[in-house]
């Protein structure tokens, strides 16, 4: 696959043409947090060719503790060997996809990246773009491939504990939180998951959704530098640090960012989850 690193999101065109090449390992993301099987049901009734279903609980997150938020990071040497029975190595061309926004797929795409993998990318409107473009589906399990391995490589530098997150609320180190949730869970006017409303303070916000056009992809790379420039002022991407309520979709806006060409951002990885877990860290309401 040589050396170069593939683009964080491609087209079903680019995929199309990639499908059936050495090395390109597939995998569906689909997930629905109220319906935790609905994603492995409908990858078995049908799925890209070659896609391996990829469980948001079982394989990319880890245990959750009494301490964690709800998505914790898999262990990265248990999910490396994962990947690796499914067929990748470090020559390997990775894309997930998930059922049309991507924050799952995107998450996929982070974990890798953390592993030490750099030909990672996630289909642009995901599963709902390829059905619609005509692309071949198949059903069931997909054929055996050739178990492989690498050796993860975690990166910490990509993502924040929650102790470094309190240190920049306290204002002792430079940073910005991007909150992605929806508008009206950021103000705690609605909390239909976690047990207290609310955000971290100091947390600026910018839905997810908002990086979208209505179809599901995302935004022109000049659209979205805009768009993050509106939330986050003249905040070097080093500085911004995605949040969300357990880790996972804020991995589309930081997918979303790469994309723009506003590389550099990082991960909350423990989220609006992990910081109210003890109940004596602050919450702001409001705007």
């Amino acid at each position: 696959m040589g050396s170069a690193a593939s683009p964080a999101v491609i087209d079903g065109k680019t995929l199309k043409a990639w499908i059936d090449q050495t090395g390109v390992c597939l995998f569906d993301c689909r997930f629905r947090l109220e319906d935790p099987g609905w994603g492995e049901r409908s990858w078995e009734n049908g799925h890209i060719p070659g896609a391996r279903y990829a469980h948001l609980d079982r394989v990319l997150s880890g245990p959750m503790t009494e301490r964690s938020g709800r998505h914790p990071l898999p262990d990265p040497f248990a999910l490396a060997r994962w990947l690796g029975q499914a067929g990748v190595d470090r020559e390997a061309r990775v894309v997930a996809y998930d059922q049309t926004t991507g924050p799952f797929a995107a998450r996929l795409w982070w974990l890798a990246r953390w592993l030490g993998l750099s030909n990672v990318s996630v289909l642009d409107g995901g599963w709902s773009a390829w059905v619609d473009s005509g692309g071949p589906i198949e059903s069931g399990n997909p054929s055996p491939v050739r178990p492989k391995s690498f050796e993860p490589r975690p990166d910490s530098s990509m993502w924040l504990t929650t102790p470094a997150i309190e240190a920049i609320v306290a204002g002792q180190v430079e940073g910005l939180l991007l909150d992605v949730r929806q508008s009206a869970r950021y103000q705690g006017l609605e909390e239909p998951i976690d047990t207290v409303p609310g955000h971290i303070p100091g947390a600026v916000n910018l839905c997810y959704l908002e990086t979208l056009a209505p179809d599901g992809r995302f935004l022109d790379p000049g659209e979205l530098r805009r768009r993050f420039a509106d939330a986050l002022g003249a905040r070097p991407p080093r500085e911004v640090i995605h949040s969300c309520g357990s880790g996972v979709t804020a991995c589309q806006t930081l997918l979303a960012m790469e994309w723009a060409g506003l590389t550099g951002s990082r991960l909350y990885a423990g989220s609006y989850s992990e910081w109210i877990r003890p109940g004596s860290r602050p919450v702001v309401c409001g705007s």
